[in-house]
């Protein structure tokens, strides 16, 4: 196209993004990026390992400067230059230096929005105490790393459970802090169906963090001696040197919104499929803008750094005329707590509900690599598919290793509309000290793939109190007796074919071992024998992170 004037607001993933490849795409555009703090791109994925002294030099959180793109792709870049009004009608834009307070403007051929998103700081006594923080930029961390420095803090309280809390506790543990994490929720990591999240809570207790769910926050005090309480409901304090709010964040859509910019009913900047906002001359990318999940179809928030250097690159073919689109967010994404890892890509159990989709999901606790090689540890994985066609619409893994790469491999399959079928037949590496002859991946599409074909019949645990069935446990003796469900008859999997008839007059049968392979060879035995059977997915594992919901909500 010819020579334009593109102006962009806001660095970062999208915007940053956005400029670079507009430069590889025209010569004669004049690019110009206006971004209100100190730097241009950084990687606010990396602060809490900032905090944590993993990163130790803040240098290395810059992504890119602007002394960079004016070398490397001739893109001016304004630091410190806040954009505080657009006039569509004479497409101008009104500019701020903050250092000065001068005001100026410029005019546009297109314009991108790139404001990202601010951290939720709820309106509480005592919000804006000294030693309550947030993190969601370098000045913040820097703020943060001197705060444990200067006061010499031992404890500290995080409110939120999401990605960025879980994060920061791993990070202040390794600062030696003592952490207790305070969550309104009955759960932490909230994208994580609850039964999912079980083994996380588990894992932190293990690991010495404090945890208290169903916690609502209601004030903050300050106390005589310096530090703080975080009164939690429920005449629950926390007595801490500082606190971390990590409840959430929210677009900012005030340009926007005083522009007259369609906004979306989640609260973002509504975009078409090439991030285009109801102002033809405008595109919107990044944090600050609402997005089709990809599983379900409905318009959400997920602000998450892939998808957002994605926008800005298709936002930028767009403008140049391009015929690229932004085909929608999967949510893919990944965080370590202290050793463990969970990781989830498309529609969990609670959003296909919410959307009245339908969906059949299997449980299975496969180890990371072959057991025979040393050190093979498990996965929990949760596998959601289409019960008709068996078409992949979500999964969730929790484990130590491995984790990442299964639910990468998932996610592809979830983008190109694979199924169960496709995932049992996937060929992937193997070497004993890498995965096994029959990956995690291979073995829930096998698990799935059975449960499309009829092969195995599935029960699940959240309907047992309704049903009528004998409950058949098939594990050893020994295993039995370490721990079973109440109503259980213990029929060791190797007795039961000599057995069978002591379960003739009681009409269902469901069974269930440790992890659910030993109970899926029962329920094909009695099946073939003329027993109604099923197998209560996920066996006695899935069936304790059940229990652990329920005692909470009680």
């Amino acid at each position: 196209m010819s020579a334009k004037r593109l102006l962009l607001v806001g660095g970062v993933a999208g915007g940053a993004s956005c400029a670079a490849r507009a430069r590889r795409l025209s010569e004669d555009a004049e690019i110009v990026l206006f971004e209100k703090g100190p730097y241009v791109s950084f990687a606010n994925c990396g602060l809490p390992y900032y905090v944590g002294d993993v990163i130790r030099e803040e240098q290395n959180l810059l992504v890119a400067t602007p002394e960079l793109f004016r070398e490397r792709f001739r893109i001016d870049v304004r630091v410190g230059h806040e954009v505080t009004a657009i006039d569509r009608a004479d497409r101008t834009i009104q500019v701020r230096d903050r250092r000065t307070g001068t005001l100026y403007r410029e005019p546009y051929d297109a314009l991108v929005l790139s404001p990202g998103a601010y951290p939720i700081r709820p309106p509480l006594p005592g919000i804006d105490l000294p030693g309550i923080f947030v993190t969601r930029t370098i000045p913040d961390s820097r703020a943060i790393r001197r705060w444990i420095e200067e006061k010499k803090a031992r404890r500290a309280a995080i409110v939120g459970g999401g990605y960025i809390g879980l994060e920061m506790a791993e990070n202040l543990v390794r600062r030696g802090l003592s952490v207790t994490i305070v969550e309104m929720l009955p759960q932490v990591m909230p994208p994580l169906d609850p039964e999912m999240a079980e083994p996380v809570h588990e894992h932190l207790r293990n690991s010495g963090v404090r945890l208290l769910l169903e916690h609502p926050v209601t004030a903050f005090e300050a106390r005589a001696d310096g530090t703080l309480s975080v009164h939690a409901g429920s005449g629950v304090s926390v007595e801490a040197d500082l606190v971390l709010l990590a409840v959430g964040i929210r677009p900012e859509t005030a340009l926007a919104r005083a522009a007259g910019l369609e906004i979306g009913a989640a609260g973002g900047i509504r975009v078409n499929e090439q991030l285009r906002t109801s102002d033809p001359a405008i595109w919107a990318v990044g944090d600050a803008v609402e997005v089709r999940d990809f599983v379900t179809g409905q318009w959400c928030l997920i602000p998450l750094a892939g998808p957002a250097n994605r926008q800005g690159r298709i936002a930028a073919d767009a403008i140049f005329g391009r015929p690229s689109v932004f085909r929608g967010v999967q949510g893919t994404a990944v965080c370590g707590v202290l050793g463990m890892t969970l990781a989830l890509s498309g529609a969990s159990e609670k959003a296909l509900r919410r959307a009245g989709l339908e969906y059949e999901k299997i449980y299975l606790h496969p180890g990371h690599h072959a057991g025979y090689y040393p050190g093979a540890r498990p996965i929990s994985i949760k596998l959601l598919f289409h019960p008709r066609d068996g078409r992949v619409l979500g999964v969730q893994a929790v484990g130590t290793e491995g984790v990442d790469k299964r639910v990468d491999v998932i996610a592809m399959a979830i983008q190109k509309g694979a199924t169960v079928f496709d995932l049992e037949e996937a060929e992937l590496c193997y070497a004993p000290q890498f995965g096994a002859a029959k990956d995690p991946v291979n073995l829930a599409g096998m698990v799935a793939a059975n449960v499309m074909r009829g092969d195995a019949v599935l029960a699940h645990w959240e309907d047992l109190p309704a049903s009528d069935a004998v409950v058949v446990d098939v594990r050893s003796p020994k295993e039995f007796e370490a721990g079973h469900l109440d109503k259980a008859i213990n029929i060791p999997l190797p007795e039961l074919r000599d057995r069978m008839e002591e379960l003739r007059p009681h009409g269902q049968i469901w069974s269930y071992c440790g992890v659910g392979q030993r109970s899926y060879y029962a329920t094909r035995a009695l099946l073939q024998n003329g027993f109604p059977a099923r197998n209560l997915s996920g066996g006695y594992l899935t069936y304790k992170a059940i229990q652990g919901t329920r005692k909470r909500g009680k």
